[in-house]
C-alpha cells in the first residue's frame, strides 16, 4: 500500500497539529581521505512549535512521512542518494502517537487503519533500497522510538532523555513493530524490562546512554555536535569503515539457549504483571501474548497481530480511561492547577528554612537544595540532632554521586547549600519555612510562633501536616495569611503530588508562591480546601476503614486483604498498612473519626497491635506464603458477621463513592478530576482504571450511592 491510501483516515482529523517531514540533501563527508560518500537525505520531524509542544504522530503526520519516504525510495532506485536519515527538532525525535487523535477513534475499522498506517510507513523506512538511519536527538516515546527500531541503524545523544515504549502503561501495545523488533534487537529479557517492567513502574524511561548500553542504539554521541557526528558515523558505515556490533541481539532461527531465555522472559513478565496489576488491565497481558506467540512469528505475522491488538485495545474502556488519566489529567490538568492564583503574584524564594532534622526534614532539605539551588538551613532542638540531619543530607548526596546521578561539582554545590543550626534565628532572612515536626497541633503551633518571631513579615510559613487543620494552626499567628499547607508524600523525591492547602486567611501571593515553588520542585500541585486529611489520606483511610471493619467483624484475613484485587491497586490494604505504619494510620483515622464520625472505623485490633509493638499483620513463611502468627492472633478479637470478598468489594466501592461525593459537596477540590489526579499521583491509583471516579462510575457505585455518576455519560 501507499501512504496516500490512508488519506481516508487522515481527513477525519482536520485539526491535527501536524509534525512535518522536512527533507534536506547533505553531501556526506569523505572517509579516510576518500571523496564524499554521496548524497544523504536527512528528514527532520518538526511541528513548527517550540519545546513546550512535543512532536507527535497523528494520521496526517504519518501520511506525510510515508509520502516523503516513498519519494526517497524512488530517488534511491534512481541512484540519487546513498542513505536516508530521520531526526527531530531540538529535544525531540517524537513523543509517540497523538493520543488525542487515537482516543477519538470510535470506529473499529478506523482504529485498524491507524495501526496499519504506522506499520506501512515504518516498513517503508526499513526497505528504502539504501540503508536507513535514525538519529535519536531527544525524547523518543512509543511510536517515536519505534521509528528508530524500524531503521537499519541508530545513533543516540547522551543528552536524549525519555526513551521508552510506554504502551502497556497507556492501555495499548507497542504496535508499530516494537513487540517484534525490540526483543530481537536487545534480547527478550531486556525487552521485557523496557516494554513491561519500566512501563508499569510509573512509565520509567531510559536515558540516551542507557538505551545505548542495552543495544537500542549503535552509537552514542554528545549533544553539542550530535548531528554532525551522526552523519560522520553514517558515512563510515556506508563506506564499510565502521562495523556495527550488537551483542544483545537475537538471531533467527533461535538457538536452544535463546529459546529458553525467551520463555523465561515471558514467565518473568507474567509474574510482574500479576504482582503489579492483579491482571486487572488488558494491555499488559496483550503485550505478553504478542511476545510469547511472536517467538515463532515472521515479521509480517507479528505486524498483523500487532495491528489486530491495537485496534482491539483502542476500543476498550480501559484505554479511554487511561487516556483520560494520562492525557487529560497528568499531562494537562496537572500543569494548569484548578483554582491556582495568577503566577505573577508569586514572590521569589531565595532561602528556605526547614524546622526539624529528622528523616522527612532531611528529604525536604535535599529536594529544595537540588531543585531550587538556594541555601537551606535545618534547625532542631539541639546541635546533635541538627548535625545528624545535615549529615543525612550530605550522605544522600554522596549516594547520588556514587550512582552517577549527579556530577562532583553538583554534589559539592548541593552540600554547601545545606547547613544547620540549633537556633531558629538562622531563619531571619528566609523567604519560605516549612515544618517537619511531630503530627500534633500544639507542637506545630508552638513551632510557628517561634518562627514568626524571627522571620520577616513576608516570609511564607508552610506546614507538611497530613491531617491537621491548617486554619487552627494559623489561628494565633500575627500574620495568619502567610500560612499554607504544603503536603508532600513519602518518599519525597519520588512521589509527584503536592497537596497545597488554602486556609480561609491564606492570601493569593502566598498561594501563588506555593504553586510556583511546587513547580520549581518538579511536583504536580493540587489546590485543596482545609478539611481533615485533605484528599489522598481521606480517600485511602476510608478504604482502609472498610477493610479493617470487615476484618474486625469476622472476615478472614486473606479475604479481607484480597477482596479489592479487581481494583488492581499497587498493594493490598494490609501491606499498605504496614508500609504507612499502623500507629500513623491509626492516628489519622482517629482524626478523621473525630471529624466525620463512624464512617471512619477506628479498629480496636489495630490498637492492640500498636500496644504490643507489632508492626505488621502478615509475616512471610519460609516458602514465601503469608500468615498471621499465633501470638498475634491471640491479641485480636473478632465479631461474627464476616463478609465475602464480593460483599467487601461492593461495600468499599460504595463507601468511596459516598466519601468522594461528600468531599465534592464540601468543595474540598474543584471537581472530580482533582480527586482522580490526587489519587493517581499521590496513591498510585492504577492509570488503566482512569482515576477513581470513572472507576466508581463504571462499577455503578456512584449511581447506587449518590444517584448520579461523577462524570456525564457520553
Amino acid at each position: 500500500m501507499s501512504a496516500q491510501d490512508f488519506n481516508k483516515l487522515a481527513v477525519l482529523f482536520p485539526d491535527e497539529v501536524v509534525t512535518h517531514s522536512f527533507v534536506q540533501d547533505i553531501a556526506l563527508p569523505g572517509v579516510d581521505g576518500a571523496p564524499s560518500a554521496g548524497t544523504f537525505a536527512l528528514i527532520t520531524l518538526d511541528n513548527g512549535l517550540d519545546h513546550r509542544r512535543p512532536t507527535t504522530l497523528g494520521p496526517n503526520t504519518l501520511v506525510e512521512l510515508g509520502t516523503v519516504l516513498e519519494a526517497q525510495r524512488e530517488r534511491a532506485a534512481r541512484g540519487e542518494i546513498v542513505g536516508v536519515g530521520v531526526t527531530g527538532k531540538p529535544f525531540f525525535l517524537a513523543a509517540g502517537a497523538d493520543l488525542s487523535a487515537v482516543k477519538s477513534l470510535k470506529d473499529p475499522e478506523a482504529a485498524l487503519w491507524m495501526a496499519q498506517l504506522g506499520h506501512d510507513v515504518y516498513s517503508t523506512l526499513n526497505a528504502l533500497g539504501v540503508p536507513s538511519f535514525v538519529f535519536i536527538n531527544g525524547v523518543a516515546l512509543g511510536g517515536g522510538l519505534e521509528i528508530a527500531l524500524n531503521a537499519n541503524y541508530r545513533t543516540v545523544s547522551t543528552g536524549a532523555g525519555a526513551l521508552a515504549l510506554p504502551e502497556a502503561f497507556l492501555g495499548l501495545v507497542p504496535g508499530w513493530g516494537g513487540v517484534y523488533l525490540l526483543p530481537r534487537l536487545i534480547g527478550p529479557a531486556n525487552a521485557v524490562t523496557v516494554m513491561i517492567e519500566s512501563s508499569l513502574s510509573n512509565n520509567r524511561t531510559l536515558s540516551g546512554p542507557a538505551a545505548y548500553k542495552l543495544g537500542i542504539a549503535d552509537a552514542l554521541f554528545e549533544p553539542a555536535d550530535f548531528l554532525e557526528q551522526s552523519l560522520i558515523w553514517a558515512a563510515r558505515v556506508l563506506a564499510g569503515a565502521e562495523s556495527v556490533s550488537r551483542p544483545n541481539a537475537v538471531s533467527e532461527p533461535l538457538s536452544e539457549e535463546n529459546s529458553a531465555a525467551w520463555d523465561a522472559a515471558v514467565v518473568r513478565a507474567k509474574a510482574f504483571v500479576e504482582a503489579k496489576t492483579s491482571n486487572a488491565a488488558p494491555a499488559p497481558a496483550k503485550v505478553i501474548e504478542l511476545l510469547e506467540k511472536g517467538k515463532h512469528f515472521t515479521k509480517a505475522e507479528s505486524f498483523a497481530a500487532e495491528d489486530a491488538a491495537l485496534a482491539e485495545l483502542m476500543g476498550t474502556p480501559q484505554f479511554r480511561d487511561t487516556v483520560y488519566a494520562f492525557l487529560d489529567l497528568v499531562q494537562k490538568r496537572a500543569k494548569k492547577p484548578a483554582g491556582a492564583p495568577d503566577p505573577k503574584l508569586a514572590r521569589p524564594v531565595t532561602k528556605v528554612g526547614v524546622v526539624g532534622a529528622g528523616l522527612m526534614a532531611g528529604q525536604f532539605a535535599l529536594l529544595f537544595a537540588r531543585q531550587l539551588k538556594v541555601p537551606v538551613v535545618m534547625t532542631d532542638i539541639d546541635q546533635e540532632r541538627v548535625d545528624k540531619g545535615v549529615a543525612y543530607v550530605h550522605g544522600e548526596v554522596d549516594k547520588l554521586l556514587a550512582k552517577g546521578r549527579i556530577s562532583q561539582d553538583a554534589a559539592n554545590r548541593t552540600k554547601a547549600l545545606v547547613t544547620g543550626s540549633a537556633s531558629k534565628e538562622a531563619f531571619f532572612d528566609a523567604d519560605f519555612v516549612i515544618e517537619a515536626v511531630f503530627e500534633e497541633l500544639s507542637v506545630k503551633k508552638a513551632v510557628f510562633a517561634q518562627v514568626e518571631a524571627v522571620v520577616s513579615p513576608e516570609c511564607i510559613l508552610a506546614t507538611n501536616t497530613s491531617s491537621l487543620s491548617v486554619t487552627a494552626m494559623a489561628a494565633d499567628l500575627l500574620h495568619p495569611e502567610r500560612l499554607v499547607g504544603f503536603h508532600f508524600f513519602n518518599p519525597v523525591a519520588l512521589m509527584p503530588l503536592l497537596e497545597i492547602v488554602r486556609a480561609p486567611k491564606t492570601d493569593d501571593a502566598v498561594l501563588a508562591t506555593a504553586f510556583a515553588t511546587a513547580k520549581a520542585l518538579r511536583k504536580s500541585a493540587v489546590l485543596v480546601k482545609d478539611a481533615a486529611a485533605f484528599v489522598v489520606n481521606r480517600v485511602l483511610l476510608r478504604l482502609m476503614a472498610e477493610v479493617s471493619k470487615a476484618f474486625d467483624e469476622g472476615t478472614d484475613a486473606h479475604t479481607a486483604d484480597t477482596a479489592l484485587r479487581p481494583m488492581g491497586l499497587p498493594m493490598t490494604p494490609f501491606t499498605l498498612l504496614a508500609m504507612v505504619g499502623i500507629p500513623v494510620a491509626q492516628h489519622v483515622t482517629e482524626s478523621l473519626h473525630a471529624a466525620f464520625g463512624d464512617r471512619f472505623h477506628v479498629s480496636a485490633n489495630q490498637q492492640a497491635l500498636i500496644d504490643a509493638g507489632i508492626k505488621a499483620l502478615w509475616v512471610k513463611n519460609e516458602d514465601g506464603s503469608l500468615a498471621i502468627p499465633a501470638q498475634t492472633l491471640a491479641l485480636l478479637s473478632f465479631g461474627n458477621s464476616p463478609s465475602s470478598g464480593d460483599e467487601l468489594l461492593r461495600k468499599t466501592q460504595d463507601a468511596l463513592a459516598e466519601e468522594i461525593g461528600l468531599m465534592l459537596a464540601e468543595g474540598v477540590v474543584a471537581g472530580p478530576e482533582d480527586i482522580d489526579l490526587c489519587m493517581i499521583l499521590g496513591a498510585g491509583w492504577p492509570m488503566h482504571l482512569g482515576g477513581i471516579t470513572p472507576y466508581l462510575d463504571r462499577v455503578g457505585a456512584s449511581q447506587r450511592v449518590n444517584g448520579k455518576p461523577f462524570h456525564p455519560v457520553v
